[in-house]
């Protein structure tokens, strides 16, 4: 079924407190190399997202060496550790990150709802002890890496998109945030569930770009226009030979 494209938030505008925009995603574990990116992509995006390897590689000193250039910019973090384990186990993870003060981070929805509900509940608890804003609750729904194929291999017999909007569902019924979904998913889900749902869209790549690993693919501007919140980009910006060029192109797309 094709379901309308609803119109999308404005970039730069807060959806659930999600500043919208471009994020670029520092997926690296060399510290000079991320804090060098983040310099150079700064005036061009609205954030940076740190994943899991750089985060194992650097703990709390590295991000907060990125989170103080990110401060003196105004860029968003976005904490993409897509935390897995049981309730006790995801709260006392966030009770350990939710002081350094990201603005998003990331939980994986396949966790289920007493885990989400359960962390939705604690962030308040921790960022009001630390004194922070609390982070906004996103859920990890399908990974864009997969396809049904790769679904049915593992034992989930639904196609991606069902899979999606159903872990979204229950994302948004446990008080989380907003999702991460693939590009093709976008739609539905702006469809199914309420504005100010966050909509994190990795699997992004400009015209002319290859798609990796990922399998569900779209241009930035394409997602925008379907309603993305935040458009996370990695490669296109961070492997090209001007960062900062690459940065600006795609964010001049979206005006």
């Amino acid at each position: 079924m094709t379901v309308p494209a609803a119109p999308s938030p404005a970039v730069g505008r807060s959806v659930s407190g999600v500043p919208a925009g471009v994020y670029c995603a520092l997926d690296t574990v060399d510290l000079d190399r991320a804090t060098t990116l983040a310099r150079l992509v700064a005036p061009h995006v609205t954030g940076l997202k740190i994943g899991l390897e750089f985060f194992l590689a650097h703990g709390a000193a590295g991000y907060r060496a990125i989170a103080d250039q990110a401060e003196r910019t105004g860029l968003a973090i976005f904490l993409d550790l897509k935390l897995h384990d049981i309730p006790n186990t995801v709260a006392g993870a966030l009770r350990a990150v939710v002081p350094l003060a990201p603005r998003l981070i990331t939980l994986h929805t396949s966790g289920g709802p007493a885990m989400m509900t359960r962390a939705v509940e604690d962030a308040v608890n921790d960022a009001e002890k630390a004194g922070v804003v609390r982070p906004a609750l996103i859920g990890v729904t399908v990974l864009t890496s997969l396809d049904a194929h790769d679904l049915a291999a593992v034992g989930q017999g639904a196609d991606p998109q069902a899979q999606v909007l159903r872990l979204a569902g229950l994302a948004q019924a446990s008080g989380l945030d907003g999702v991460v979904c693939s590009p093709a998913e976008i739609a539905a889900i702006r469809a199914a569930t309420d504005p100010d749902f966050a909509l994190v869209v990795p699997g992004l790549r400009p015209g002319g770009v290859v798609a990796g690993d990922q399998k569900r693919v779209m241009t930035p501007r394409a997602a925008h226009d379907l309603g993305a919140t935040v458009l996370v980009v990695g490669r296109a910006i961070t492997a090209a030979a001007d960062p900062a060029a690459a940065a600006a192109s795609i964010a001049g797309s979206l005006a």
